[in-house]
């Protein structure tokens, strides 16, 4: 008699916000990135700079994006959500 064992994995969606920006390098990200980790230390925080927008990708629960926005603006960054 053979038995099967298997295996569940839970892939656990999360809601994303994307951001446009006008960060110009990587430096710049990744001082953005500290700095919003710090304040939201649950969330997953990327750029693609490669993208004409700038983006911004954040990904969590219960995100903040008018905190989000007030931050990078505070900073002296363009930030608005691409709908």
């Amino acid at each position: 008699m053979t038995t099967t064992s298997q295996t569940a994995y839970l892939i656990e969606l999360h809601p994303v916000e994307i951001f446009r920006t006008n960060v110009l390098n990587s430096l710049q990200a990744q001082v953005l990135i500290a700095e919003l980790l710090r304040r939201f230390p649950w969330y997953r925080i990327n750029f693609d700079l490669e993208d004409r927008d700038r983006i911004l990708r954040v990904e969590g629960q219960n995100i903040l994006p008018h905190q989000i926005i007030a931050l990078l603006n505070s900073l002296n960054f363009d930030c608005e959500i691409i709908q």
